[in-house]
Protein backbone atom coordinates (compact mmCIF):
# COMPACT_ATOMS: atom_id res chain seq x y z
CA UNK A 1 0.00 0.00 0.00
CA UNK A 2 1.89 3.58 -0.80
CA UNK A 3 2.20 5.77 1.47
CA UNK A 4 1.71 9.61 0.74
CA UNK A 5 3.47 11.68 2.52
CA UNK A 6 2.18 16.16 2.48
CA UNK A 7 5.22 18.11 2.82
CA UNK A 8 3.12 21.08 3.56
CA UNK A 9 1.02 19.44 6.02
CA UNK A 10 2.82 21.50 8.47
CA UNK A 11 2.90 24.52 6.69
CA UNK A 12 -0.79 24.38 6.24
CA UNK A 13 -1.71 24.02 9.45
CA UNK A 14 0.52 26.57 10.81
CA UNK A 15 -1.86 29.25 8.47
CA UNK A 16 -4.90 27.41 9.50
CA UNK A 17 -4.30 27.79 13.11
CA UNK A 18 -3.32 31.40 11.86
CA UNK A 19 -6.08 32.10 10.61
CA UNK A 20 -8.47 30.91 13.95
CA UNK A 21 -6.12 33.23 15.93
CA UNK A 22 -9.18 34.90 18.14
CA UNK A 23 -7.19 38.73 18.58
CA UNK A 24 -7.73 39.01 14.74
CA UNK A 25 -10.71 38.08 14.81
CA UNK A 26 -11.30 40.51 17.96
CA UNK A 27 -10.06 43.33 16.07
CA UNK A 28 -11.68 42.41 12.86
CA UNK A 29 -14.84 42.39 15.23
CA UNK A 30 -13.84 46.19 16.58
CA UNK A 31 -13.49 47.64 13.10
CA UNK A 32 -16.83 46.42 11.94
CA UNK A 33 -18.46 47.89 15.35
CA UNK A 34 -16.53 51.14 15.07
CA UNK A 35 -17.79 50.87 10.64
CA UNK A 36 -21.45 50.45 12.17
CA UNK A 37 -21.05 53.42 15.39
CA UNK A 38 -19.35 56.22 12.82
CA UNK A 39 -22.31 55.18 10.27
CA UNK A 40 -24.90 55.07 13.32
CA UNK A 41 -23.11 58.62 14.15
CA UNK A 42 -23.45 59.94 10.89
CA UNK A 43 -26.78 58.93 10.61
CA UNK A 44 -27.81 60.88 13.74
CA UNK A 45 -25.93 63.99 13.02
CA UNK A 46 -27.96 64.01 10.02
CA UNK A 47 -30.90 63.66 11.69
CA UNK A 48 -29.84 66.30 13.80
CA UNK A 49 -29.12 68.56 10.96
CA UNK A 50 -32.51 68.36 9.34
CA UNK A 51 -34.25 68.72 12.81
CA UNK A 52 -32.61 71.97 13.26
CA UNK A 53 -33.55 73.09 9.81
CA UNK A 54 -37.08 72.08 10.61
CA UNK A 55 -37.42 73.76 14.34
CA UNK A 56 -35.45 76.61 12.55
CA UNK A 57 -38.40 77.08 9.93
CA UNK A 58 -41.18 76.47 12.75
CA UNK A 59 -39.77 79.19 14.61
CA UNK A 60 -39.42 81.78 11.55
CA UNK A 61 -42.61 80.76 11.44
CA UNK A 62 -43.85 81.51 15.00
CA UNK A 63 -41.77 84.58 14.42
CA UNK A 64 -43.61 85.69 11.25
CA UNK A 65 -47.20 85.17 13.56
CA UNK A 66 -45.57 86.86 16.98
CA UNK A 67 -45.01 90.08 14.84
CA UNK A 68 -48.59 89.62 12.97
CA UNK A 69 -50.38 89.52 16.52
CA UNK A 70 -48.44 92.55 17.51
CA UNK A 71 -49.49 94.27 14.47
CA UNK A 72 -53.41 92.95 15.08
CA UNK A 73 -52.88 94.45 19.05
CA UNK A 74 -51.47 97.39 18.28
CA UNK A 75 -54.54 97.85 15.17
CA UNK A 76 -56.73 97.03 18.31
CA UNK A 77 -55.46 99.33 20.62
CA UNK A 78 -55.66 102.29 18.03
CA UNK A 79 -59.13 101.35 17.34
CA UNK A 80 -60.39 100.78 20.62
CA UNK A 81 -58.37 104.49 21.01
CA UNK A 82 -61.11 105.51 18.19
CA UNK A 83 -64.03 104.38 19.28
CA UNK A 84 -63.36 105.70 22.75
CA UNK A 85 -62.71 109.43 20.86
CA UNK A 86 -66.26 109.03 18.91
CA UNK A 87 -67.85 107.98 21.67
CA UNK A 88 -66.79 110.98 23.90
CA UNK A 89 -67.61 113.39 20.65
CA UNK A 90 -70.88 111.67 20.48
CA UNK A 91 -71.55 112.10 24.26
CA UNK A 92 -70.42 115.90 23.69
CA UNK A 93 -72.54 116.24 20.26
CA UNK A 94 -75.71 114.83 22.53
CA UNK A 95 -75.03 116.92 25.95
CA UNK A 96 -73.31 120.42 25.17
CA UNK A 97 -74.97 123.43 25.47
CA UNK A 98 -77.24 124.28 22.28
CA UNK A 99 -77.67 128.45 22.32
CA UNK A 100 -80.39 128.45 19.20
CA UNK A 101 -82.28 125.56 21.38
CA UNK A 102 -81.80 128.33 24.43
CA UNK A 103 -82.95 131.27 22.45
CA UNK A 104 -85.89 129.85 20.88
CA UNK A 105 -86.77 128.47 24.17
CA UNK A 106 -86.24 131.97 25.73
CA UNK A 107 -88.42 133.80 23.36
CA UNK A 108 -91.15 131.42 24.06
CA UNK A 109 -90.86 132.23 27.89
CA UNK A 110 -92.33 136.11 28.46
CA UNK A 111 -94.30 137.48 30.82
CA UNK A 112 -96.36 140.77 30.51
CA UNK A 113 -94.05 143.94 31.95
CA UNK A 114 -90.63 141.70 32.18
CA UNK A 115 -88.09 142.88 29.51
CA UNK A 116 -85.12 140.20 29.57
CA UNK A 117 -82.15 143.20 29.18
CA UNK A 118 -78.95 140.45 29.25
CA UNK A 119 -78.67 136.98 28.81
CA UNK A 120 -75.05 135.46 29.72
CA UNK A 121 -74.11 131.57 29.16
CA UNK A 122 -70.63 130.59 31.69
CA UNK A 123 -68.94 127.53 30.97
CA UNK A 124 -66.35 126.82 33.03
CA UNK A 125 -64.15 123.18 32.43
CA UNK A 126 -61.92 121.62 35.17
CA UNK A 127 -59.03 119.15 33.96
CA UNK A 128 -58.53 116.20 36.06
CA UNK A 129 -55.48 114.28 35.05
CA UNK A 130 -55.05 110.57 34.90
CA UNK A 131 -53.38 108.68 37.70
CA UNK A 132 -51.41 106.03 38.20
CA UNK A 133 -52.40 103.35 41.19
CA UNK A 134 -50.35 101.04 42.76
CA UNK A 135 -50.57 97.20 42.08
CA UNK A 136 -52.17 94.82 44.45
CA UNK A 137 -50.97 91.49 45.51
CA UNK A 138 -52.52 89.61 42.49
CA UNK A 139 -50.29 92.13 40.12
CA UNK A 140 -53.47 94.14 38.67
CA UNK A 141 -53.29 97.69 38.86
CA UNK A 142 -55.37 99.39 41.72
CA UNK A 143 -56.55 102.84 41.99
CA UNK A 144 -55.63 104.32 38.82
CA UNK A 145 -57.59 106.73 37.23
CA UNK A 146 -58.34 107.83 33.98
CA UNK A 147 -57.94 111.60 32.61
CA UNK A 148 -61.62 113.54 32.52
CA UNK A 149 -63.18 116.78 32.27
CA UNK A 150 -65.99 118.28 33.80
CA UNK A 151 -67.70 121.06 32.63
CA UNK A 152 -70.48 123.40 34.49
CA UNK A 153 -72.42 125.74 32.39
CA UNK A 154 -74.18 128.80 34.19
CA UNK A 155 -76.84 130.85 32.53
CA UNK A 156 -77.45 134.77 34.00
CA UNK A 157 -80.40 136.14 32.86
CA UNK A 158 -80.78 140.28 33.90
CA UNK A 159 -83.89 142.39 33.44
CA UNK A 160 -86.49 144.52 34.71
CA UNK A 161 -90.28 144.46 36.36
CA UNK A 162 -92.21 147.23 35.46
CA UNK A 163 -95.55 145.82 36.46
CA UNK A 164 -98.30 147.46 38.71
CA UNK A 165 -96.14 145.85 41.64
CA UNK A 166 -92.72 146.01 40.60
CA UNK A 167 -91.03 142.29 42.08
CA UNK A 168 -94.49 140.36 41.48
CA UNK A 169 -93.56 139.95 37.48
CA UNK A 170 -89.77 138.71 38.57
CA UNK A 171 -91.86 135.59 40.36
CA UNK A 172 -93.67 135.33 37.58
CA UNK A 173 -90.76 135.19 35.12
CA UNK A 174 -89.31 132.48 37.57
CA UNK A 175 -91.81 130.37 37.46
CA UNK A 176 -92.33 130.41 33.43
CA UNK A 177 -88.57 129.53 32.85
CA UNK A 178 -89.40 126.74 35.18
CA UNK A 179 -92.09 125.35 33.83
CA UNK A 180 -90.08 125.86 30.04
CA UNK A 181 -90.43 122.04 28.83
CA UNK A 182 -86.72 122.94 27.21
CA UNK A 183 -85.36 124.33 30.66
CA UNK A 184 -87.23 121.74 32.96
CA UNK A 185 -85.51 119.11 31.11
CA UNK A 186 -81.59 120.27 31.25
CA UNK A 187 -81.52 122.10 34.57
CA UNK A 188 -80.54 120.69 37.56
CA UNK A 189 -83.79 119.06 39.10
CA UNK A 190 -83.28 121.03 42.26
CA UNK A 191 -83.03 124.70 43.03
CA UNK A 192 -82.45 124.59 39.10
CA UNK A 193 -83.57 128.97 39.01
CA UNK A 194 -82.25 131.01 41.59
CA UNK A 195 -83.02 135.00 42.20
CA UNK A 196 -79.82 136.31 43.11
CA UNK A 197 -80.56 139.79 42.92
CA UNK A 198 -83.15 142.84 42.96
CA UNK A 199 -83.23 145.65 43.67
CA UNK A 200 -85.14 148.66 45.30
CA UNK A 201 -87.53 150.30 43.44
CA UNK A 202 -87.02 153.08 40.87
CA UNK A 203 -87.94 154.62 37.72
CA UNK A 204 -87.34 153.35 34.42
CA UNK A 205 -85.37 155.96 32.03
CA UNK A 206 -87.08 155.39 28.73
CA UNK A 207 -90.70 154.38 30.28
CA UNK A 208 -90.81 156.67 33.19
CA UNK A 209 -92.24 153.85 35.09
CA UNK A 210 -91.75 152.30 38.70
CA UNK A 211 -89.94 148.91 38.02
CA UNK A 212 -86.97 147.03 39.97
CA UNK A 213 -84.20 145.27 38.32
CA UNK A 214 -83.47 141.52 38.72
CA UNK A 215 -80.84 138.88 37.97
CA UNK A 216 -81.48 135.00 37.82
CA UNK A 217 -79.17 132.40 37.90
CA UNK A 218 -79.96 128.66 35.81
CA UNK A 219 -78.05 126.17 36.90
CA UNK A 220 -77.00 123.52 34.80
CA UNK A 221 -75.86 119.66 36.27
CA UNK A 222 -72.15 119.48 35.80
CA UNK A 223 -71.26 117.00 33.51
CA UNK A 224 -67.74 114.77 33.41
CA UNK A 225 -66.62 113.48 30.44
Amino acid sequence: MPIRLNLLAEAQAAEEERRRDPVKRAIWLGALVIVLILVWSSLLQLRIALANSEVNRIEGKINSRTNEYQIVLDQNSKIADINKRLDALQRLATSRLLVGTLLGAMQKTTVDDVQLLRLKVDQAYSLMESTKGSTNSSGSPAGSKVASETEKILLTLEGIDSSANPGDGVYKYKDALTNNAYLKQVLVKTNGINLKNLSPPTVAVVSGKPCVSFTLECRYPDVTR
